[in-house]
């Protein structure tokens, strides 16, 4: 049974940080792409960052580029997402996500498999 779990959500007060972790079972996470996406109340689900296989290639957003950081540690199937500088627009429901057949995926149709996802809440 394949599953994603997100954790290390919460309450933070802008300029703060936060370390999202995903641990997956289920699938043979190193041999698929990952991804980290968020959905705020009243928006879509938009890209936030993914990371190839061996981590060799990191794509993020404009809008988190320089302040988030994506990396896993495939001996432990985990995926992190590590975020500072937080503003308050980042407030979420941020969810992992796992891709095969591609090498990093900006779009949520590259991705096969999604968690449940963890709330983010950055107060101003």
């Amino acid at each position: 049974q394949v599953q994603l779990v997100e954790s290390g959500g919460g309450l933070v007060q802008a300029g703060g940080s936060l370390r999202l972790s995903c641990a997956a079972s289920g699938f043979s996470f190193s041999g698929y792409a990952m991804g980290w996406f968020r959905q705020a109340p009243g928006k879509e689900r938009e890209f936030v960052a993914s990371i190839s296989r061996g981590s060799s290639n990191r794509v993020y957003s404009d809008s988190v580029e320089d302040r988030f950081f994506i990396s896993r540690e495939n001996a432990k199937n985990t995926l992190f997402l590590q975020m500072i500088s937080l503003k308050p627009e980042d407030t979420a429901v941020y969810y992992c996500a796992a891709g095969l057949g591609i090498r990093v995926g900006r779009r949520a149709d590259d991705y096969d498999y999604w968690g449940q996802g963890t709330q983010v809440t950055v107060s101003s």
